[in-house]
């Protein structure tokens, strides 16, 4: 669960985006479509993140770590987990998780081993990556970056709120929140997620169940934004089931949607 500056945060940004107005549908034209950016809030001078309160989404920015080999990440804080994640990103992970919540995304619980495994629980968040090359603009779903090492294929599943947790120093009082460390968007099982798959999957090398979609994945340094869209249809004060159908309408609209572009 968040601490009190993670909520405090997070209730500023509900009055904000109160005040912005209801959402809007992201495949209609709106004021700001000159320029995406101006639509988007920044949460902190410092950190890449930004939230869309009328269509209740998150933006982080980053850029590729790394595209061939085992993984026990797909994103990551910058600075930390490169060596295992497919982005890192330029935030640390406490706003990301600020910004979900003002957006109406529920967090629920991080993985449980014990006494016995119990699978992350929270509202269902698709990811979208965007860049551009040469070729042009890109758009994919983060699943089709990830290789499922048993079928060869894309992933299937999706990523669910569990919402990490904080630890504090006994000897300054100083809580940290354990996804700083690295574990942002998870891929194996850790109880430090903030995102994390709602299936058994193991964090043990000889086990890990994805690798690098390399074929699929721009060069290693490329500019990448991720638009992380929570599943807030029917959610009411309820956790969506994990294995909801993986493209929700919002997720679909977005594909189409080329106004929200990679930052320069």
């Amino acid at each position: 669960m968040p601490n009190t500056r993670t909520q405090m945060l997070a209730l500023t940004l509900l009055a904000v985006a109160a005040s912005v107005g209801g959402a809007e549908d992201p495949a209609e034209p709106t004021k700001s479509e000159r320029n995406p950016n101006e639509r988007l809030i920044k949460l902190a001078k410092e950190h890449d993140v930004w939230v869309d309160p009328q269509r209740k989404l998150v933006v982080v920015d980053g850029e590729i770590a790394m595209r061939e080999g085992a993984l026990e990440m797909f994103a990551c804080t910058k600075g930390t987990k490169e060596h295992e994640s497919v982005i890192a990103i330029r935030s640390n992970a406490q706003l990301v998780h600020a910004g979900l919540l003002a957006v109406g995304a529920i967090a629920g619980h991080p993985v449980q081993f014990n006494p016995d495994y119990a699978p992350a629980t929270g509202t269902t968040i698709d990811i979208l990556v965007l860049w551009q090359d040469e070729k042009g603009k890109h758009k994919v779903r983060a699943q089709e970056l990830i290789q499922d090492a048993e079928t060869q294929k894309e992933m299937k599943h999706d990523w669910v709120f569990g919402g990490s947790g904080f630890w504090t120093d006994p000897k300054t009082g100083e809580k940290y929140y354990h996804a700083d460390g690295g574990d942002v968007i998870c891929l194996s099982n850790f109880s430090t997620a903030m995102l994390d798959l709602p299936i058994e999957s193991s964090q043990a090398n000889n086990a890990l169940l994805y690798s690098a979609f390399t074929e699929r994945i721009p060069p290693r340094g490329t500019k990448v934004r991720l638009v992380l869209i929570p599943r807030l249809e029917k959610q009411s004060k309820k956790v969506p089931k994990p294995d909801a159908p993986v493209e929700a309408s919002s997720s679909k609209e977005l594909l189409k949607d080329e106004k929200a572009g990679v930052k320069e």
